[in-house]
Parts: structure tokens; C-alpha cells; sequence
């Protein structure tokens, strides 16, 4: 048992290196060349964009794959064609072209790929593999408007890993705190670390965190509901029947996770009253 387990190890260790050795191949974003410009004006600024990708998809694909057809190397052109099929749910099909972004330039898409494993096709074990590799190279930097370790906090609250995630979100408001001041961070890092708190039936910890995440977005039916819901444990049905009401009343106004791709999923814990 012993023999086998060590060999399980290395072979993770190896598999870690081969994909960071991979990386370090391409540390440099893509820079395109003249002639390359040429081909993004050309299929996609001048092309694909003259159409709607929703209501004129094969245009749109057809203009990119024109493009590509030239030259396969443009990683970007790979990208713009994958983005439309995620927000089709057409999870299989995006991570195809998706994946030859990130082979192409890595440096550039790899946490946008996590990305879009986080919130698009829930794959959250990979999403976290993919932060892991790219944090190794470059830090916990941004992708969509939230940090590395806010994603894969979240990959780990939906894996149901509730320490890591706890850690993670922590880890995350401090840095935010420290950038830009005490009490400064975003109302959705604070909401799931009120989640996270919640699930590990932290009960008047979480209460205390969706308090500070009112604090930053008041009328946030979602934070509101999961109080209420603490609340209740902590057997403080006045005041969770008041939260409660607060989050059915805000809900009817639309007043729900705003981030701009939530357009397309709902995001983890978000609530769907009708």
C-alpha cells in the first residue's frame, strides 16, 4: 500500500511538471505580426462582427474560419470562435476551439479556459488544475474581474470542499483589503465566503459575512435568503422571517448576482424563484 501510494504521487508530481514545463515553452503572450493584424481586421473586426453571433452564427463562424483557414496560428481568432458556443451552452464544442487558444498561447487564455470551467461547463477539478498551472507561473492575477483564487475558491465550494474554499475566499478579501483599503472588497467575494461559512454551519460567522456583504450591495435578494436561512438555525425566526421577506422582495425587482455572463448561467447559489 505504501509502494503504491508513493507511486501515485509521482506520478501527479510528474504530470504537474510536464504541464508548467509545457507553459514555460510560451511564457510570452502571442505578439501577431503584420501580416497577421492583417487577418484579424480582415475576419473578425471587418467580418465576423459586422453579424450578430446569436441571431447570424454561421456567418460569424464562417468569417472566423476563413481567417483561420489563412493562418491557424492566431490564437485569438480560436478564442472568439470558441466564446459564442459557451454562451450556447455548447460546452463540448467551445472547449475544442477553446484548447487551441490555450495550446497556441497559453499565457494569454489558460484562465480564461478555468474561467469558463468555473462558471460555464462546471468542469471544477479542471478549472482548478488550470488556475493551479497558471498561478504557479504568474501569481494570483485577474481574469473577468475577480481574482484566481476567488475562482478556484469557488470550484472548491461546488466540489463541497469547504475548508479550502473558506481559506481561499479568506485569502481573497484580505488581498482585496490590503490593495485597496479595510472594508474594501467585492460584495460577490464576501457573499461566498457567507456561503462557505453557511455550509460549514458556521452560523453566526456567515450571518456576520452576508451583513458586510448587505453592506456593499443592500439589496441582494440572495444574501438576504441564505441569512435567513442562518438565521433560522440560530433560532432568530423574527429576524429570519424579515431577511426572508427582504429576499422574495428583491427578488421580484431582479436584484440578483449581477455579473455580466450571469446573462447567460446562473451562478453557483444563485436563485431562480420562478
Amino acid at each position: 500500500m505504501k509502494n503504491l501510494l508513493i507511486s501515485s504521487l509521482l506520478i501527479i508530481l510528474f504530470s504537474a511538471c510536464q504541464k508548467t514545463n509545457t507553459l514555460e515553452k510560451n511564457l510570452g503572450i502571442q505578439k501577431y505580426t503584420e501580416e497577421q493584424q492583417d487577418i484579424i481586421d480582415k475576419y473578425l473586426n471587418n467580418c465576423a462582427y459586422t453579424f450578430n453571433y446569436t441571431f447570424n452564427h454561421h456567418q460569424y463562424q464562417n468569417c472566423l474560419d476563413k481567417g483561420l483557414n489563412e493562418d491557424p496560428t492566431i490564437s485569438y481568432l480560436w478564442q472568439q470562435k470558441s466564446m459564442p458556443y459557451f454562451k450556447a451552452r455548447k460546452y463540448e464544442v467551445g472547449m475544442t476551439y477553446l484548447d487551441k487558444a490555450v495550446e497556441i498561447n497559453p499565457m494569454r487564455y489558460l484562465s480564461y479556459r478555468a474561467f469558463i470551467k468555473c462558471i460555464f461547463s462546471k468542469d471544477y477539478s479542471e478549472a482548478i488544475e488550470d488556475f493551479d498551472a497558471i498561478k504557479a507561473l504568474e501569481g494570483n492575477s485577474i481574469v473577468m474581474d475577480h481574482s484566481y483564487d476567488f475562482y478556484t475558491a469557488l470550484s472548491y465550494l461546488q466540489l463541497n470542499e469547504f475548508d479550502k474554499a473558506e481559506t481561499l475566499f479568506n485569502n481573497d478579501i484580505e488581498a482585496q483589503e490590503e490593495e485597496w483599503g479595510s472594508g474594501e472588497y467585492h460584495f460577490l467575494s464576501m457573499f461566498y465566503y457567507a456561503v462557505t461559512l453557511h455550509e460549514l454551519e458556521k452560523w453566526e460567522a456567515s450571518v456576520d459575512a452576508f451583513n458586510k456583504t448587505l453592506e456593499k450591495y443592500p439589496n441582494f435578494s440572495e444574501a438576504h435568503y441564505y441569512k435567513s436561512v442562518s438565521l433560522t438555525n440560530l433560532k432568530k425566526l423574527d429576524e429570519a422571517t424579515e431577511s426572508y421577506a427582504l429576499a422574495r422582495e428583491n427578488s421580484d425587482k431582479g436584484n440578483t448576482i449581477s455579473e455580466d455572463n450571469s446573462l447567460y448561467e446562473l451562478y453557483p447559489y444563485q436563485l431562480r424563484w420562478h
